[in-house]
This record gives C-alpha cells, structure tokens and sequence, in this order.
C-alpha cells in the first residue's frame, strides 16, 4: 500500500507502511512464533490477511480549522490539524462521507475546537461503517452549546449523509486528549447499528466497543466457535464478551449449548441480549459486571460448577493475575484465549501451566503496523 500522507511525513502512524504486505505478515508470524515459543504450540494454523487497504470500519477524525474550512483528521504536535480525508486505510463508503461531513460543520455553524486556544466546540467525528454499509454518526462537543443546532439540523444531516442510522452527540468536557466523554445523546429514533457478521446482526450502540476491522472480527468469530464447536463441551462462558460476538457465534455453531457472556459495559449487554432475542437463542445469557469478579462469584457464591469450555478476549493488559490464577485452578478442559497483545497473553500462560497450546493462529487485524491478534486453543495437560 501507497500513502501520500506517510511520504510526506504527515502521519506515520502506520509504521510499516510501503513495506511489501507479504513480509509484514510474515514477520508477523514470525515473530509471535517467538514469543509463544516457550510455550510449545503443538500446531500452527496459517495466519489470517486482511485487506491491505480500505480494511477500517471506523474513522476517528479530529476537527479543527474553521467553520468555512474545517479539517478533519489528526492533530500535529503544536496541536494543529492535518487533514486525513483520503486516507487510504478507510472503505470508499468513509472516504465518500467526507465531503458530507465538512458540509454539516458549515451549514449548521460547528464551531471546530482550537486546541493551542481552549476555544470552539466540536472536537471529534466518530464515524463507523456496517458492513451492510449504514453509518453511526457521532458528534463530540465540549458543551451542550450546539446540541439544539443538530437536533434541529438532524433532517438536513440524514439528506447529506442517507446511510446514517444513527446519529448521537457526545459531550467532552476536559482539556485533555480523550476521545470521548460520558454523556451520550441519541438524536435519531434508531440507537443501534447492525454489524452483520457471518449472518449474525451484532448491535453496536454509539459508546460500544467493536473490532474494528469487519472482516477479521468476522474471522475470529467463525475460528472461536470452530474450536468450541470441535471440543464437544455443551456449556460455555464467554468473559470481556463485549456485545457478544464469540458468544452468539458459538451458541449457533452448536444449538442447545448453554452459553453465558460476562461485560462489564451494561449498554454492551443490552446490545447482546437484543441481538440473541432477534436470533431465538434461548440458552444464551449475559450479565453485566466486571469479568474477574463475576467468574469467582458464579462459582463461589452460587454453587454453580464451572463451565466446560472459556473464552476470554480480554484489553491489552491481559487477564491478570487474579482471573488467570482462577482459570488455572478451575478445571475447565477447553479455554480459547483471543489476545490483542502478544506480550500480556505469553505473561497469562505462564501463570496458568496446566493448559497447553493446542493450536495457534495470528489474525492480522491492523496492516500496516506491528499490531496484530493472536487466538490460542488451551486444553488440560
């Protein structure tokens, strides 16, 4: 993949980019051989590609300039905007909002944050495709100020943009480089957008998280429930579940399987419960609260055994030592552990050393960057 912004220095947060896309990934895999070397896979399965452009469901662009010139993109280090509308990580679909999105900001007067200034009101737009192509439009304002302009404005949005399903404001308060604040206001009568994956509608709310390449979230979802399904366990939790994407692919793949998923996100939960309604899935759960907690306390508390298959998709940081000291000691025969970070996944296998690596798989989420995702299958010894 070309960049003209990477050649000329503006954004280079794509690290490897004009690096042939073969030798990214092979030096990929290559390395995460490494890492989980000690740990002895007993099988590599072929690591999974993405596209090598337009792979990005989401657009995060920060808004500066002006009102008649605004730009959107990122910030350089004096806190200047640089405009990324043509960046080529982006679906033609996102590529093609742009124009649109610069025309709200003019006609309904968003005045873009000067960060140098402490002055202005819109901060970011939030952009995210399906990949049945409808948008999620979020505005993040620093101040209710503008919120009455795009209620009223809302009509005029939904004409420039008409794949807009959802359209939210987001306030912003502090000075600080965060993306998002608490409050979330939903202007359109629709709350949730569909991700359709592999025929599953996933229901993403304006303040969700969601993988954000579709095609190797779509990967990881089928691989999950391939493993569990081949495992021949009837019950399954599924920890860090999100708005259920492992859960609801594995109580497909295996009908009758009782299927529960722990999220601490409440909106995400909700999300997940409508989706497994619309589905008909009546054996498949999910509870709201933190991940490590919820796991010793069904089993402590409530009597419950533990379940006979795990899968965990914890953040960055890994599963800690508290919920991988509760794996190690449950007994549970089958655990699919999908990592965003190689390092905190080696770190969670050390300290659970009955379980062997069955099988291992890179799934390469981020082209163009050293990052990638990892899924294990952990059996007993």
């Amino acid at each position: 993949m070309h960049c003209d912004y990477y050649d000329a220095g503006l954004c280079r947060s794509c690290t490897r980019m004009n690096e042939p896309y073969p030798a990214q990934l092979a030096d990929k895999q290559e390395r995460l051989r490494q890492l989980l070397a000690p740990h002895r896979p007993e099988a590599w399965l072929e690591p999974v590609p993405s596209p090598e452009s337009g792979f990005r469901n989401k657009a995060k662009m920060v808004v500066s300039g002006t009102v008649e010139r605004p730009l959107l993109g990122i910030l350089d280090r004096d806190g200047h905007g640089i405009d990324l509308t043509g960046c080529g990580l982006y679906p033609p679909q996102l590529l093609a909002a742009m124009p649109a999105l610069r025309r709200i900001i003019g006609e309904l007067g968003l005045t873009p944050y000067d960060v140098p200034a402490r002055r202005g009101e819109l901060k970011h737009l939030l952009l995210t495709i399906s990949p049945d192509g409808e948008l999620l439009l979020r505005f993040v304002l620093r101040s209710k100020k503008h919120l009455v302009p795009l209620k009223r404005g809302l009509a005029r949005i939904l004409e420039l943009l008409p794949a807009a399903r959802v359209v939210s404001v987001n306030i912003q308060r502090e000075h600080q480089a965060i993306l998002e604040g608490p409050e979330e206001i939903t202007l359109t009568e629709q709350a949730t957008l569909p991700m359709r994956l592999n025929g599953i509608p996933l229901a993403l709310r304006p303040q969700g998280f969601f993988q954000t390449n579709s095609h190797i979230a779509a990967a990881l979802y089928r691989q999950g429930a391939d493993w569990f399904a081949h495992s021949g366990a009837g019950g399954l939790w599924d920890l860090y579940c999100g708005v259920g994407g492992f859960a609801l692919h594995a109580a497909r793949r295996v009908p009758g399987a009782r299927v529960l998923g722990l999220e601490i996100s409440e909106q995400a939960v909700a999300a997940a419960r409508t989706t497994a309604a619309d589905l008909g899935l009546e054996r498949v759960r999910f509870t709201a609260g933190d991940a490590t907690g919820i796991a010793t306390g069904i089993v402590a508390g409530a009597g419950r055994r533990a379940p006979e298959a795990l899968v965990v998709n914890p953040p960055r940081r890994g599963l800690g030592p508290e919920l991988a000291a509760w794996i190690e000691g449950s007994g549970i025969p089958t655990v699919i552990y999908s990592s965003c970070h190689a390092p905190s996944l080696v770190r969670d296998l050390s300290a659970m050393p009955s379980l062997s690596v069955r099988r291992a798989r890179l799934f390469d989420m981020f082209p163009q960057t050293d990052h990638a995702e990892t899924m294990v299958l952990l059996s007993r010894r």
